[in-house]
């Protein structure tokens, strides 16, 4: 299980979600073998004035929060994907796109009526 929280500003990102969203799931597809089909991204888009921070306007803060389990080498592949992949895609300066993974164990999570360590994947997570 992974999901994206993407942070940025609205004026910038809000008529390119879909954009964004198939650049990042290329990533998570590729470097963690999510499958396609399961795309699971909230964009959390702000004014102007709510994203502080000393980067260009088009910074981008992207969250991805996952079961507990992918190896260093998966976490640092897709760090390698964001920045050789996405970044480029998007017209993203290295500076402005950073990425945060947030890891729980499966038992902290609750999906479709079951606690996550209950949950059969059709995927691997120990990449």
């Amino acid at each position: 299980m992974a999901q994206v929280k993407v942070y940025g500003r609205r004026s910038v990102w809000g008529e390119r979600r879909r954009e964004l969203s198939d650049a990042l799931h290329g990533a998570l597809v590729d470097a963690w073998q999510i499958p396609a089909d399961k795309r699971f991204h909230r964009f959390l888009l702000l004014d102007d004035d709510d994203l502080v921070a000393p980067r260009s306007p088009a910074y981008l803060v992207v969250e991805v929060v996952c079961f507990s389990g992918r190896s260093r080498a998966a976490k640092r592949a897709l760090v390698r994907a964001l920045y050789d992949d996405v970044a480029p895609a998007l017209g993203l300066a290295p500076d402005d796109l950073e990425l945060v993974v947030l890891e729980a164990p499966r038992e902290s999570w609750g999906i479709r009526g079951v606690s996550g360590d209950e949950l059969a994947l059709a995927y691997r997570v120990d990449v």
